[in-house]
C-alpha cells in the first residue's frame, strides 16, 4: 500500500537555481538513508552530477526558446511515495518508484529516485527536472495531478501484487497516524459486512434483510432507497452508495437467486490461516547476564513456549519432523534465495551501467560542438567561464569512456533495448524472489529454534541469524 505527495520546487530567497537543485538532491541522496547510495537510481542523468545536468538542460531551454521566468518558476518536482511497513523490500520500492516516475513523466524528463530506509516505512523521494529532455518545453503541474499520480501509483502497486488504499482521506494527518486509521474498516465496509452476515441467513426479501440489520443494531430509514446508521456513525448512509453488489436492486436480485453475491473481503478473517514458523527464540540466560530481571525472564519463557509451539505446528504441516530433512530444505531454500537475489542484483548493476553510459553518450553529443569551440579558442578561461556547465559535462563523459575502455560508443537504441529486456527479466524474477525469501526465512527460523531447543546451536549462530533477519527486514 503506497501513498503519494507531489511538491513543486522553487528557487527560494537567497539561492540560485543550481543551489536549490543541489539542496534537494543532497537531501534525497543522503547515504545514511539510502544504504550508502545503493538505493539511488537515475534516468537520463548521472546521479553524481544530476544538479549540473538539470542546470545544463535549463540553460539550453532558455537559448532555444528565449523564455525566462522569474522567482515563481518551478525548477523541479519532488514526489514522495511511502509504503506500508514490512510489505516491500527497499530494492522493490526503488524499482516501483522508477516505474512511477517514468510513466508519470512519459519518459520526457530526467529524474532520480532515492529510496530511504531510515524510517519504519520505506519511502521514495523522486526528483524530476521540470525542463524536458527535448529542451523545448516544461512540465506544468495540472489540476488534479495529485489524484493522477496516486491512481498511477495504485495501478503499479496492483500490477506488482501490493495492496492499495481503497478510500484515502488524509486531510493533513501524519503518515503514521493515517496508516493506523486504515486498520479499522470504514462505516460503509462495516455495513457491507453486516449485509454479508444477514444474507448468510437466507432472508426471503429485502424487507427481511433490513429486519436482520435492525437486529444487528442498525437504524433503518427510507423505503425506496433505505439508509443505515449504526455504531459510531454520525449520519445515515444510503444503500445505493455502498457499491456494486450492495445496492437495493442488486440485493433483491441476490435474494431472488438471479445474481451471485460476492462477500467483501475482510483483512482480519482468513478461514485457513497459513501456519508460520514463528519468531526466533529468546536466549533467556544471555539476556539475564545482560541485566534483564525476573519479570523479563517470565515473559521470555512464555514467549519461547508460544514460538516453539508455532514452530512445531509449522514442521508438522510441512512434513519436516525429520531434522536432516529440515536442514536440507533450509540449505536448499537459502541457496535458491541467494541465487535469485544474485540474478536480480546483476540485472540492476547492468541497468545502472546502461543508464550511466546512455547519459554520458547524450551529454557528449550535446556538448561536443561547445568543447570543439573551446579547444579552438585555445582553452580560453573566458570561454570556460561562459560555458562551464557544458564543458564539465563533456569532460565527465570523456573520462567515463576512457575509464570503461570504450573504443566505439554503442547506439542509444541498442542500450534502450537491452535496458527494456533487463526490466522484464527483473520484474519476472521478483515474484519468485519474494516467495524464495519467505521460504528461506521460515525454514531458517524453524531450524534455529529446533537447534536452540536441542542445544545443538553453535556459539556464534545467534548473531548470524540476527544479522540475516535484519537484512531481510531491510
Amino acid at each position: 500500500m503506497a501513498t503519494t505527495r507531489i511538491m513543486p520546487l522553487h528557487t527560494g530567497k537567497g539561492r540560485t537555481v543550481g543551489q536549490a537543485i543541489s539542496d534537494i538532491l543532497d537531501y534525497s541522496k543522503n547515504p545514511q538513508k539510502t544504504d550508502n547510495g545503493q538505493l539511488i537510481t537515475s534516468w537520463q542523468c548521472d546521479s553524481r552530477i544530476a544538479d549540473a545536468e538539470f542546470l545544463f538542460t535549463k540553460r539550453q531551454y532558455i537559448q532555444k526558446t528565449g523564455r525566462v521566468r522569474g522567482e515563481d518558476d518551478v525548477i523541479a518536482y519532488h514526489l514522495r511515495q511511502s509504503f506500508r511497513p514490512g510489505e516491500i523490500t527497499p530494492e522493490e520500492a526503488n524499482r516501483l518508484g522508477c516505474e512511477l516516475a517514468r510513466r508519470f513523466t512519459k519518459g520526457n524528463h530526467a529524474f532520480i529516485v532515492c529510496t530511504h530506509i531510515d524510517k519504519s516505512h520505506i519511502h521514495n523521494h523522486i526528483i524530476w527536472n521540470s525542463t524536458a529532455l527535448s529542451q523545448t518545453r516544461k512540465f506544468r503541474n495540472f489540476w488534479g495531478s495529485t489524484r493522477a499520480v496516486r491512481r498511477l501509483s495504485d495501478t503499479i502497486c496492483i500490477e506488482n501484487g501490493y495492496s492499495i488504499v481503497e478510500d484515502p482521506k488524509r486531510h493533513g494527518k501524519s503518515y503514521n497516524k493515517w496508516l493506523g486509521d486504515q486498520k479499522k474498516p470504514s462505516h460503509r465496509e462495516r455495513i457491507c459486512f453486516a449485509i454479508d452476515d444477514a444474507l448468510a441467513q437466507k432472508p426471503e426479501s429485502l424487507e427481511a434483510l433490513l429486519t436482520l440489520l435492525r437486529e444487528a443494531g442498525y437504524e433503518v430509514k427510507g423505503k425506496k432507497v433505505p439508509s443505515l446508521m449504526g455504531g459510531e456513525q454520525k449520519k445515515f448512509i444510503r444503500m445505493d452508495t455502498l457499491g456494486p453488489g450492495y445496492t437495493p436492486a442488486d440485493l433483491r436480485a441476490v435474494i431472488a437467486g438471479e445474481m451471485e453475491h460476492t462477500p467483501r473481503q475482510r483483512l482480519a478473517a482468513k478461514s485457513t490461516p497459513e501456519k508460520r514458523s514463528g519468531n526466533l527464540l529468546v536466549d533467556i540466560q544471555a539476556k539475564l547476564r545482560a541485566g534483564k530481571g525476573a519479570g523479563y525472564a517470565r515473559w521470555a519463557t512464555l514467549f519461547n513456549l508460544k514460538q516453539m509451539a508455532q514452530t512445531v505446528a509449522y514442521l508438522q504441516e510441512n512434513e519436516l519432523l525429520d531434522y536432516d530433512t529440515l536442514a536440507e530444505k533450509a540449505s536448499a531454500a537459502s541457496a535458491r534465495y541467494h541465487d535469485i537475489s544474485g540474478r536480480i542484483k546483476a540485472a540492476e548493476k547492468r541497468m545502472t551501467e546502461i543508464a550511466v553510459m546512455r547519459t554520458h553518450i547524450i551529454n557528449y553529443a550535446k556538448t561536443r560542438d561547445t568543447y570543439v569551440a573551446y579547444r579552438k579558442a585555445g582553452y580560453s578561461k573566458k570561454f570556460l567561464s561562459e560555458h562551464e556547465s557544458d564543458i564539465t559535462l563533456h569532460k565527465a563523459a570523456k573520462q567515463y569512456f576512457d575509464a570503461q575502455g570504450v573504443k566505439k560508443l554503442p547506439t542509444i537504441k541498442s542500450l534502450n533495448a537491452e535496458y527494456a529486456a533487463l526490466i522484464a527479466e527483473k520484474k519476472a524474477a521478483y515474484s519468485e524472489y519474494r516467495k524464495a525469501r519467505e521460504d528461506m526465512k521460515e525454514l531458517l527460523t524453524a531450524k534455529a529454534n529446533i537447534d536452540r531447543f536441542l542445544g545443538t546451536e553453535e556459539v556464534h549462530e545467534e548473531p548470524d541469524a540476527t544479522k540475516e533477519k535484519e537484512a531481510e527486514q531491510r
